[in-house]
């Protein structure tokens, strides 16, 4: 496995794989490091489906704001290096910030009515620095496919409608989400937990699981299902931020579930102050 550094040295890496005379599948799977589970399924899912595979680790700070934990984030790049090659993957580049952001950037990427809601109303900064990033590693990468969780499950939806309305080239694959044993959902972020936090925060997917069985045994209005979270979570110490159910693909709030069109039930809040998100499928053309 290569380990890429700069621009640069991902466009001599690019002239030696990826001849024209003999065109090749190149899945890209961006990462902000501190690689775990659930983003070495993605390098697996990639390494199955493409010739070629590279991880990209970047902390970008566009999709962080003030206050934020931009400088805590973890960052581990042996680590990375390490597991990346272990689950196959053909590269890793690591970003150079004053390359990716020059002076004098100025460029912007907007998707108003999928950003602007649910993890956009506490962090306005976040998807268009999500939107930038990712628009200007596809331009950089070329994939012809690229990997992401349902974790971020807008982060997915707004890179999906971005990739329609550019008109780009390439395959948007999401992956279901990689849950530790208690079912908490894999995060960078969760090494900000201590015991007893990890407890708490166990009940945000707790909470989705039980509102599944709900809906599995008939419910489909919206503030019933937000209940069953509610209930479960109880007095643990979780600042709920939302949970709300919404469509699918436009992330619009339901007050009821269709079963035919399905929806997706999604929760943020933060414990010990670190924030996490989760969501779970209701219904739809897969159930």
């Amino acid at each position: 496995m290569k380990v890429l550094d700069g621009i640069q040295a991902l466009r001599e890496w690019q002239s030696t794989v990826t001849p024209l005379s003999a065109p090749r599948t190149l899945g890209l799977v961006p990462t902000m490091g501190a690689l775990h589970e659930g983003h070495l399924a993605l390098v697996r899912r990639a390494r199955a489906e493409c010739d070629l595979v590279c991880v990209s680790v970047f902390v970008n700070p566009t999709q962080f704001g003030p206050g934020e934990d931009l400088a805590s984030y973890p960052r581990d790049r042996a680590r990375d290096s390490e597991l990346a090659a272990e689950v196959g993957a053909d590269a890793v580049w690591f970003a150079r910030a004053e390359e990716v952001y020059p002076a004098g950037f100025a460029t912007r990427i907007e998707l108003p009515s999928l950003a602007n809601r649910l993890c956009g109303i506490e962090r306005p900064h976040h998807f268009p620095g999500v939107a930038l990033i990712v628009l200007k590693l596809l331009h950089l990468f070329r994939p012809t496919h690229a990997y992401f969780g349902e974790k971020d499950y807008q982060q997915s939806v707004l890179v999906t409608r971005m990739v329609r309305d550019l008109d780009l080239d390439l395959a948007i694959v999401t992956c279901p989400i990689v849950r530790e044993e208690s079912g908490l959902a894999r995060s960078s972020r969760n090494v900000g937990l201590s015991e007893a936090g990890r407890m708490a925060a166990g009940t945000l997917s707790a909470g989705l699981f039980r509102a599944q069985m709900a809906y599995a045994e008939g419910v489909v209005d919206a503030a019933a299902l937000i209940g069953e979270v509610v209930a479960e979570i109880g007095d643990q110490k979780v600042a709920l931020e939302f949970i709300e159910l919404v469509d699918r693909e436009t992330l619009e709030p339901l007050e009821t579930v269709d079963p035919a069109l399905g929806a997706r039930l999604l929760i943020a809040g933060r414990v010990e102050k670190v924030r996490l998100i989760d969501n779970v499928p209701l219904g739809g053309p897969e159930a």
